[in-house]
């Protein structure tokens, strides 16, 4: 790519996904930690969101719009009522992280990336609950510079988050490049002039990114 002459090359990663094993893998797992039936999560999580006026059913969790003990509490009252389920949520951050394995391979290319002299970010929507969590499994000294929506207030696909984050890296838009498992965030990155990976396979994401940085 095309990185404004002499400029380095900014990569900025997502955590979920990208990082860890798959999403749907996470959410699976939780289901079953939590012994709920994923077809009831679901359309409770969706009822949520909505409250908000959206389909995103982080939205409401990685902004903040409400904190993780009200999101709990919804959810909790929305599985009794719509299907009789009964759980409690209170553990629900460290569940959804239980059983969450490294995406050890795509740690070690950041790692290296590093090493090379290109500047690595982690840009992720998330909620403020999970902040020791994803710290675990990778660690902020892995990086440059960490954007968390619940941080700045502004979230993937959004046109603030990626302005922000080039700023952070200071580099233009251009010379930025996004690792992503989410296709409505490679888009909007797309649109304020990034270039995107969408992220389906750790070697051909690797591979990818190689080439548009120019290693």
């Amino acid at each position: 790519m095309s990185n404004g002459g002499n400029q380095r090359p900014a990569v900025w990663c997502d955590f979920a996904g990208v990082l860890t094993a798959p999403i749907a893998d996470t959410f699976t797992t939780f289901c079953a930690n939590i012994r709920v039936r994923p077809e009831h999560l679901m359309p409770s999580m969706l009822a949520v969101a909505r409250e908000f006026g959206t389909d995103d059913i982080m939205l409401p969790l990685d902004t903040p719009l409400l904190s993780g003990v009200q999101w709990v509490r919804k959810m909790e009252s929305l599985l009794a009522r719509d299907f009789g389920t009964n759980v409690d949520l209170s553990r629900f951050a460290e569940l959804w992280f239980a059983e969450r394995p490294p995406n050890a391979a795509m740690i070690d290319f950041v790692r290296t990336l590093r090493a090379e002299g290109v500047f690595v970010g982690m840009v992720s929507n998330m909620p403020p609950d999970f902040a020791p969590y994803w710290r675990a499994i990778v660690g902020p000294e892995l990086f440059d510079e960490v954007v968390l929506s619940f941080e700045v207030g502004c979230r993937k696909p959004d046109r603030d988050i990626y302005e922000l984050c080039a700023a952070r890296a200071s580099v233009p838009a251009m010379s930025c490049v996004l690792i992503d498992d989410l296709a409505v965030n490679c888009r909007g990155a797309v649109e304020v002039g990034w270039q995107a990976i969408e992220f389906k396979d750790t070697d051909d994401a690797i591979a990818r990114v190689r080439e548009a940085v120019g290693l």
